[in-house]
């Protein structure tokens, strides 16, 4: 059996570890460690996992994932999160789906502060789906926003991913932000435009409150000035280079725990709640994506990422045709593999072939961000989906019955990108000249 069709057997044999229950991060990772002891030995195998688990396990990037979601726990359990949305319910709530569409205007800000897709859906399923829930909003909603909300700020800066694909492919980091702020507000427009229509169209899935008036929202602000300071000096230390992103999320932590302390609102019970909590959120995300990097490995050394490229540059088509094979690949294995390692692992190979057939490397950087949004939350492994399942125990069918309006709105807004790319490269081109 050559590594092709051992690739594809492990594929589908993930697929069936998937249908028996077992724990999704054990399954990448069993199947991963098997296919690569098929195709370079039992030891090859044993040394990649315990180097790929110390790898992950060590890396100082993954270190904000606990200090944001040790901050969203202690919001959560002091109430902080509570007032922040009886605040967006008092403004909004009379909207259709309004606290969705607060869900989906945090959670962009949030993962544009922090850097990580799974630390924005791991804070926003403790803390926005009780929430929305406690509103009557449906499972199949809630679930969804949260689970679509964390990859939107794949395109907001300072995002990682745009970060790392102008060190492989050498491109201005900064025309890369300026080109990704038109696409993303317009992605963003789509999922409240998809919010409303929805709602409207399903009132039961967000429920309208009555309107309230002027005084009572404006009694309602004061109760969340100080979490909106701490918030502003997080962005301000992080956008002014005083701060690491993980720096940021451990300043925001310290200070909603000084706060909540301060005003009385944390008892120890709650502190324990939210350490265990937390605990509990971060062994599971760091494990799925230790076991999605095993998984990687595995297939990498299948070759299909290589022989896949190999076959669509080469396919006798119009170039658009073969830029949209390109841009399919990017999303099929943004579903199998971690969205950051899986860029990493395509861009070397298909970049040169992008530049060949003529498009903009910064339209392509955009491009590439759109296609992995979309490959984070498709079968089979979704990871922002799974996130939001284990914590909050949504059903997977329920989470991705709400997921797919807001599917349809990335793919509608990756087509405008790519009929009209002046979307992209106008800022860039009157800003950055």
């Amino acid at each position: 059996m050559n590594e092709i069709a051992v690739g594809i057997v492990v594929l589908f044999l993930l697929l069936g570890l998937f249908l028996t229950g077992i724990e999704l991060a054990f399954a990448m990772a069993i199947m991963g460690f098997l296919g690569y002891a098929m195709l370079v030995s039992f030891q090859g195998a044993m040394n990649m996992m315990a180097k790929d688990l110390f790898d992950v396990f060590s890396s100082y990037g993954l270190t904000v994932i606990p200090v944001f979601v040790l901050m969203g726990q202690i919001s959560f359990n002091a109430g902080i999160a509570g007032r922040l949305y009886d605040m967006s319910n008092k403004f909004i709530g009379h909207i259709p789906g309004g606290l969705a569409i607060a869900t989906i205007v945090g959670a962009t800000f949030f993962k544009a502060i922090c850097g990580s897709s799974a630390a924005t859906v791991a804070t926003f399923s403790s803390v926005a789906v009780p929430e929305m829930e406690r509103y009557g909003y449906a499972k199949k909603l809630s679930g969804g926003v949260v689970a679509i909300v964390g990859t939107l700020g794949v395109l907001i800066p300072p995002s990682v991913i745009l970060i790392i694909f102008g060190i492989i492919t050498q491109q201005s980091i900064g025309k890369l932000f300026m080109a990704a702020f038109i696409p993303s507000m317009v992605i963003a427009l789509f999922y409240i435009a998809i919010i409303v229509g929805w709602c409207k169209i399903n009132p039961a899935l967000g429920p309208t409150t009555q309107r309230h008036p002027w005084n009572e929202r404006i009694r309602s602000v004061p109760s969340v000035i100080w979490p909106v300071v701490i918030f502003a000096l997080m962005v301000g230390g992080l956008m002014g280079g005083i701060f690491t992103p993980t720096e940021a999320g451990s300043v925001g932590a310290a200070a909603v725990l000084i706060l909540t302390l301060f005003q009385r609102q944390l008892n120890y019970q709650a502190f324990k709640k939210s350490i265990m909590e937390s605990l509990r959120t971060c062994a599971m995300v760091i494990m799925l994506i230790a076991g999605s990097t095993i998984l990687g490995h595995a297939i990498a050394v299948t070759n299909i990422p290589m022989v896949a490229a190999d076959w669509i540059v080469d396919l006798p088509l119009d170039r658009n045709i073969i830029m949209i094979f390109i841009i399919l690949v990017y999303l099929i294995g943004g579903s199998f593999i971690d969205d950051l390692a899986f860029m990493i692992l395509a861009t070397p190979i298909f970049y040169p072939a992008i530049l060949k057939l003529g498009y903009d490397p910064l339209w392509a950087g955009v491009m590439v961000c759109i296609a992995v949004m979309i490959g984070a939350v498709i079968p089979p492994v979704a990871m922002c989906v799974f996130i939001v399942k284990n914590i909050t125990k949504i059903p997977l069918g329920v989470i991705y019955s709400g997921v797919y309006p807001f599917l349809i709105g990335l793919i509608i807004a990756a087509a405008l990108l790519f009929v009209f790319p002046q979307m992209v490269l106008y800022l860039p081109s009157v800003l950055m000249k």
